[in-house]
C-alpha cells in the first residue's frame, strides 16, 4: 500500500504512489520513523490534525489569498539555510542582511482564521527543504531542523510545577519537560511559536518566553509567530526593547475575516 498520503516528501518524490512508496523507504523512515510517528517529522511536534498540511493543500489558502502570496514568497527563501546558496547570492551583490532568512508574524485579532494551520504548513515546507537540500549536497540532514512550540501548552507545564502542594512525582517531570522544551526552542534552526499573545502569565513565565525570543533574535534564527496581537502593539505584552527587536526582523502577515474554526484552527 502506498504511503504517499502519509509522507511530507510525497509532493517532491518521484516514487510517490508507486509500489516502492512504502514504510520501508529509507527517506520515509528518515522523516517519519519506522512507525510513521517518529523521525524528523515526529520530532518537530506538529499537532496531529495539522501533520500533513502543506502550503499547497492548505484549506486556508482559498480563504486567505493575500496572506498566501506572502507565504509562498517566504517559503521560496528556505534554500538560504544552505551556505552555498547564501554565498552565491552575496557574490551576486545581495547584502548579507537581505540574504538572511527572516521571520514571519501571522496575525489576526480573531481566533480561527487559519494561523496555526498555516504555520504548520510552513514548518512542513521547511522540513522538506532542509532534508532534500542536505541530501542533494551530500550533507547529513539535521536531526531536528524545526519545532512547533505551543506557548499555551508550555504555560500549562509551567503551572504544573509552580502550583502549591503539587506532588514531586508530578512537578519534577513537568519541570524537566518545560526546561527541555525551552532549550530546544532557543536553539532549533526553525521555530513556530504558536499563540505568543499571552496576557495572563506570571512574571517568571513571561521572562522565560522573553528569553526564548531574545535568544532567537540575537542569533538570527528564523521564527514563525502566530498571535492575536498586532505587531505594532506587541509592547503591550512584551517589554518595548524586545518588541522592537521582533518587529525589526519580522514581516507581518495579516489574516482577515472571522473564525473558520469548523474548518481548521
Amino acid at each position: 500500500m502506498t504511503h504517499a498520503s502519509k509522507c511530507v516528501l510525497s509532493a517532491q518524490c518521484t516514487i510517490a504512489g508507486s509500489d516502492a512508496c512504502n514504510r520501508l523507504c529509507a527517506h520515509y523512515i528518515a522523516l517519519h520513523g519506522a512507525t510513521g510517528a517518529g523521525g524528523r517529522h515526529g520530532y518537530a511536534g506538529i499537532p496531529e490534525e495539522y501533520r500533513f498540511v502543506t502550503v499547497q493543500n492548505s484549506p486556508v489558502r482559498e480563504a486567505q489569498p493575500k496572506a498566501y502570496e506572502s507565504i509562498d514568497a517566504y517559503v521560496a527563501t528556505f534554500s538560504r539555510q544552505f551556505t552555498d546558496v547564501r554565498e552565491a547570492m552575496i557574490a551576486e551583490g545581495h547584502s548579507e542582511n537581505k540574504v538572511r532568512m527572516k521571520s514571519l508574524y501571522l496575525y489576526s485579532d480573531s481566533p480561527g482564521t487559519g494561523k496555526t494551520t498555516t504555520a504548520s504548513a510552513i514548518l512542513n515546507a521547511y522540513l522538506v527543504t532542509s532534508y532534500i537540500g542536505a541530501i542533494q549536497r551530500g550533507l547529513q540532514p539535521e536531526q531536528r531542523p524545526a519545532l512547533f512550540f505551543d506557548v499555551n501548552d508550555w504555560q500549562g507545564e509551567y503551572n504544573e510545577f509552580n502550583r502549591p502542594r503539587v506532588p514531586e512525582s508530578i512537578a519534577g517531570p513537568a519541570a524537566e519537560r518545560y526546561y527541555n522544551a525551552m532549550q530546544a526552542a532557543k536553539t532549533v534552526p526553525f521555530l513556530v511559536l504558536d499563540d505568543i499573545g499571552v496576557r495572563d502569565a506570571t512574571e517568571g513565565f513571561r521572562s522565560d518566553l522573553h528569553r526564548i525570543i531574545n535568544e532567537r533574535v540575537t542569533n538570527k534564527l528564523a521564527t514563525v509567530y502566530t498571535s492575536n496581537i498586532a505587531l505594532d502593539k506587541l509592547d503591550t505584552v512584551f517589554d518595548r526593547r524586545l518588541a522592537d527587536r521582533v518587529r525589526d526582523m519580522c514581516v507581518e502577515v495579516p489574516f482577515v475575516g472571522e473564525s473558520k474554526r469548523g474548518m481548521r484552527k
